[in-house]
């Protein structure tokens, strides 16, 4: 399915952009700053993981990425997404970095499907293609990864890969299947973004 995945990867593309970009503004970083956590939100999740895969990093080899990275930049820019206080809890901001975050754990599990990953690896491989990039952002602005503390974050992630490779298991797996997985995760996370849920600390 490498047109599904082309899809998938572009909304996570554009969705992690916008994401990156508004976590750069709210930083105050300059032109170079936002261009670089934009890139490394949208793009360093799958350069990590086609690392992992021995492979060319797509970010490397193909054009799209590039374009739809700096294509959505302009966009954000020119109708001002960035002019919103607190914008971590701004509806515009977690419905991309949601959307984002579930096309990225699609294309990782995929990736581990085809690369004949047994159950752990389709999980690990989702999950860092998800969160790798914003993990790298927030490293380089020196605050917290968002996986770390955010309400039901990097879950999504391990939930979206236990689907997939349910799926697969019991031979499941296909576009209509995967766009269903896609739609309720993403509706988990806003729920549980709604509802403030949370995992389990210790005290």
């Amino acid at each position: 399915m490498p047109d599904f995945f082309i899809y998938a990867d572009i909304i996570g593309i554009i969705a992690f952009s916008i994401s990156g970009f508004l976590i750069a503004i709210k930083n105050d970083l300059d032109i170079l700053g936002i261009l670089i956590a934009s890139a490394l939100t949208a793009l360093g999740g799958g350069v990590i993981r086609d690392a992992i895969l021995s492979s060319a990093p797509f970010a490397f080899t193909s054009l799209y990425p590039a374009l739809t990275l700096i294509a959505t930049i302009l966009i954000a820019y020119i109708f001002k997404l960035y002019k919103k206080p607190s914008i971590e809890r701004k509806l515009i901001f977690v419905v991309s970095d949601t959307i984002g975050l579930v096309a990225f754990s699609i294309t990782g599990a995929i990736l581990a499907i085809h690369a004949d990953y047994n159950f752990f690896g389709i999980i690990i491989l989702s999950f860092i293609t998800a969160v790798g990039g914003g993990v790298t952002r927030d490293i380089m602005i020196n605050q917290v990864p968002t996986v770390l503390v955010s309400d039901f974050y990097g879950s999504i992630a391990v939930i979206v890969a236990l689907l997939l490779a349910l799926l697969e298991m019991f031979n499941g797996l296909n576009e209509i299947s995967i766009a269903v997985v896609a739609i309720l995760s993403v509706i988990l996370r806003l729920i549980a973004f709604k509802r403030e849920w949370h995992l389990p600390k210790l005290s």
